[in-house]
């Protein structure tokens, strides 16, 4: 046996208190009745293995299937080794068997006769480091948990727009009412004047397939440019579209979505849009100064000052 569990150290210790100091004296120690400890002398052969419960799903059952049963489930399943069960079972019904083919597919599975299908193990596509910052922008919106907010109106609710640089992983927050194309426009002409403050020119932002940023799902407008689009299009920036139902692709915002709820949302309350508007601009301030492992321990503001150095 290769695991040993507490519940069977304590047992072992208990047996070997009554082996020393008898019974009677074992029972007032530890609490229990001396037909506990009697039960397990019995059982205990010297080592601690055999102190393991054993288990009790019973040897037989009355209404188990039948040594013939059996030997016919197995020929039809050698016979026809691609047989579905649903035609396996009719035929074998046919046959003579009378079990409901749920007990069917339990037996099947016991005697190793069906295989649950084995998922093919994912092999990430190499990812391409950016070089420089600005190269490429990853864009993504997160839904304000209504418990942050107590007092909104029905129907009301806030988002949080975040952009992160991939080279530098600097980011941009910026709160909004409205989940929409126009709020995305809005949030990525400011952007763009934010990373424009540190020195960095956007060259391409990077989004999911949500209706604010895209309408290639759109059943009205698929041919229509969202304003989004139209924005990055005036501004000269390429807009990347992930693929579908596929986050991992934008994983830095979305990991950074993880750490903004560990370490904002879930310990802050917002009574007013004005109140999370400006505690999402003391939070960014203090996330771009948090040290982080890819920069090799430097946070977002020192690792453009170390590159702007190397380039000079």
């Amino acid at each position: 046996m290769n695991t040993i569990t507490q519940d069977m150290k304590y047992r072992h210790s208990l047996v070997r208190f009554a082996l020393k100091h008898g019974v009677s004296k074992a029972s007032r120690k530890y609490n229990r009745a001396r037909s506990f400890i009697y039960f397990w002398l019995n059982r205990y052969d010297g080592t601690i293995e055999s102190l393991a419960c054993k288990s009790k799903r019973p040897h037989s059952h009355p209404n188990q299937h039948t040594p013939e049963e059996l030997q016919l489930i197995n020929n039809m399943r050698r016979r026809n080794p691609s047989l579905g069960l649903v035609e396996c079972w009719f035929r074998l019904v046919e046959r003579g068997y009378n079990r409901h083919i749920v007990s069917l597919y339990r037996v099947m599975r016991r005697m190793a006769l069906i295989q649950k299908p084995q998922k093919k193990t994912y092999i990430p596509k190499p990812y391409t480091q950016m070089t420089y910052p600005g190269e490429r922008i990853q864009i993504d919106v997160k839904f304000v948990p209504k418990s942050c907010c107590p007092n909104l109106l029905p129907g009301e609710r806030y988002y949080q727009f975040t952009a992160i640089d991939e080279f530098s992983r600097l980011r941009f927050l910026m709160g909004f009412k409205e989940h929409s194309s126009y709020s995305a426009a809005i949030f990525l002409e400011a952007a763009v004047a934010f990373y424009s403050k540190h020195g960095i020119s956007v060259q391409c932002v990077q989004t999911d397939n949500g209706l604010e940023f895209t309408n290639r799902f759109s059943n009205t407008k698929k041919d229509k440019p969202t304003l989004f689009q139209t924005t990055a299009a005036r501004l000269g920036i390429t807009h990347k579209i992930i693929k579908p139902f596929t986050p991992r692709h934008n994983g830095k915002v979305e990991r950074s979505h993880r750490e903004d709820q560990k370490r904002f949302y879930n310990s802050h309350r917002f009574y007013s849009f004005t109140d999370f508007s400006n505690q999402l601009k003391t939070y960014m301030s203090r996330s771009n100064k948090i040290p982080m492992r890819p920069l090799n321990y430097n946070n977002p503001l020192s690792f453009l000052a170390l590159h702007r150095v190397q380039l000079v």
